[in-house]
C-alpha cells in the first residue's frame, strides 16, 4: 500500500505547523521565512522512507476481526437498532 502524494504533503504540513510556526512568535516575515528554511533543511538531511509493514491480507484479516467483534457485541454497535 502506498499513500498518495497528497497524504505526504499534508503530514508534512501537520509536522510544520505543530513544530515550526506554533506558537505564532515571529516578529517579521523574514524570522518565518528564516526557520521555515532551517527546518527544512533540518528535515531533509534526517528524513528516511516509511516501509509500510501492513500487507492488504493484513488489512483483510483485520477488518474481519473487528467485523466479528461488533457481530458477537451488537449492543455496543454504533448502527441504530433495527425495528
Amino acid at each position: 500500500m502506498h499513500a498518495s502524494w497528497l497524504n505526504q504533503v499534508e503530514i508534512f504540513f501537520s509536522v510544520v505547523q505543530r513544530k515550526v510556526v506554533t506558537p505564532n512568535d515571529f516578529i517579521d516575515l523574514t524570522q518565518a521565512r528564516d526557520r521555515l528554511r532551517a527546518f527544512e533543511d533540518r528535515y531533509n538531511a534526517t528524513a528516511q522512507p516509511f516501509h509500510w509493514k501492513l500487507t492488504t491480507s493484513d488489512l483483510d484479516d483485520l477488518l474481519a476481526r473487528l467485523d466479528r467483534h461488533t457481530a458477537d457485541r451488537p449492543e455496543e454497535s454504533s448502527s441504530p437498532p433495527a425495528a
